[in-house]
């Protein structure tokens, strides 16, 4: 399994072309061994459309159930682990908590995680994929 990001899942479910042609074969590539959404990233979607910082095709809460149904996404819960984690990851690390709690994710699962967030990307504590 792989971790995506907000912005990645967004993408890939919305066919957005944002998301080149490497990351879309990533995903394909690991459709079927299972593309991680933390719950936190649901979260984060209706706050950016609260926000009027992403627009979706229809009400946020219709757009997450498809998204989530969508082939090879599982959903992630929050676990106490995950939460105790995201406050303690090791050397310098952004405030943002949802970043937070999805790097936490990533490194709980020890699994990659899928970003184009040059923060996170540049952060050396967690896997991530080009």
């Amino acid at each position: 399994m792989i971790l995506l990001d907000t912005h990645i899942w967004v993408w890939w479910v919305s066919q957005d072309p944002r998301l080149d042609s490497v990351r879309h074969a990533i995903l394909r590539q690991n459709e079927a061994a299972g593309l991680g959404v933390s719950i936190i990233c649901c979260w984060e979607v209706a706050k950016l459309v609260e926000n009027s910082r992403l627009q979706l095709d229809r009400p946020a809460e219709e757009w997450i159930a498809r998204a989530l149904a969508h082939p090879g996404i599982r959903l992630l819960d929050l676990t106490p682990r995950i939460v105790v984690e995201s406050t303690q990851l090791p050397g310098s690390f952004h405030r943002d908590p949802a970043d937070q709690i999805i790097v936490a994710t990533a490194r709980v699962h020890d699994c990659p995680l899928l970003t184009i967030d040059a923060r996170i990307l540049n952060y050396p504590y967690v896997r991530t994929l080009p």
